[in-house]
C-alpha cells in the first residue's frame, strides 16, 4: 500500500494537508462499509500517557479518541491507524502490511523516546510496598545483586501489586524504573526459590533492555535467555513456579 522508504520522506505539514483526521476515517470507512451510509465523525487528540486509541459507533457517530503524541505522525500512518481501529470495530483482520507500517512508525528510536517520556511524566504506577507480608523486594534484590550482579545493579522502585495475579507474575517498567511482583507471590503458599527466580527475571531486564529490529520488539533477547540460566536452581525454579500457576 505505501512506500516504506519514502513515505517518511513527505513533510508532516504536506501530508496533513490533503485531508483532515475526519476525511481520512470517513474514506477508510467506506472502505470497510461502501453501501452504509457514512456517519457523523468527530476525531479528538487526547493526552494519554501512551499510544492508545479508541473507537466506538453510537447514535450514528463515529467518535474517535487518539492520543496527541500520535498527532505529528504522517499521514500514511494517521491512515493506517484508522484501518486498524475500523477493522477492529467491525471485528475483522487489518492486512499484515498496514500493521507493519503503523509499528515500524511507533518503533522508530524517537517516537519510543516520546512514547517513554510521555508515560513517565503523565502517568502513575501505584504499586504497594516493597516489604510485603511475607517477603521483603529490598532484602531479597539486595542479596540478588551481589550473588548475580556483584552489586553492580542500581535499585529501581521495588513493590508488591495491588492485586494478585498468576497470569502476570512480575514486570520491569523502564518509563519508571520499578519492578513489580504480583501480590499472590507475597504468600506462605509461594516457596521462597520461586519468588527469588521471578525478581531475578526482572532484574536482568535492567541489564539486557528490550531491543527493536524494524516492527519486531524483542524483551527477551538470547543474551537475556542465557544469562537467566545462571539462576542457581534455575530449572527447579521453573518447574515449580509451573505447578504454583496452575494450582
Amino acid at each position: 500500500m505505501y512506500d516504506h522508504v519514502t513515505f517518511w520522506e513527505v513533510p508532516v505539514e504536506t501530508a496533513l494537508f490533503f485531508e483532515t483526521a475526519e476525511e481520512i476515517y470517513a474514506r477508510v470507512f467506506r472502505s470497510f462499509r461502501p453501501r452504509t451510509a457514512l456517519p457523523a465523525i468527530t476525531v479528538h487528540y487526547r493526552r494519554y500517557a501512551n499510544a492508545n486509541s479508541r473507537i466506538r459507533l453510537y447514535n450514528g457517530c463515529l467518535q474517535v479518541s487518539i492520543s496527541d503524541l500520535l498527532e505529528p505522525a504522517p499521514a500514511p500512518v494517521q491512515e493506517a491507524l484508522a484501518t486498524i481501529l475500523l477493522a477492529k470495530l467491525f471485528r475483522t483482520q487489518p492486512d499484515r502490511q498496514v500493521l507493519d507500517l503503523y509499528h515500524r512508525y511507533l518503533n522508530r528510536a524517537e517516537v519510543r523516546r516520546t512514547l517513554q517520556m510521555a508515560k513517565k511524566e503523565r502517568g502513575r504506577k501505584i504499586i504497594g510496598d516493597a516489604r510485603g507480608e511475607v517477603f521483603d523486594l529490598k532484602v531479597l534484590f539486595a542479596e540478588l545483586n551481589q550473588l548475580y550482579f556483584a552489586g553492580g545493579l542500581s535499585e529501581p522502585r521495588l513493590g508488591w501489586s495491588l492485586r494478585p495475579s498468576k497470569s502476570t507474575l512480575g514486570h520491569y517498567d523502564p518509563a519508571h524504573n520499578v519492578i513489580v511482583l504480583s501480590k499472590v507471590l507475597d504468600s506462605n503458599k509461594a516457596p521462597e526459590l520461586i519468588v527469588r527466580y521471578v525478581l531475578f527475571h526482572e532484574m536482568l531486564h535492567l541489564q539486557h533492555p528490550t531491543e527493536h529490529h524494524g516492527t519486531r520488539r524483542c524483551v527477551h533477547t538470547k543474551a537475556f535467555k542465557e544469562a537467566e540460566k545462571i539462576f542457581i536452581g534455575y530449572q527447579a525454579a521453573r518447574e515449580i513456579l509451573a505447578k504454583f500457576v496452575a494450582s
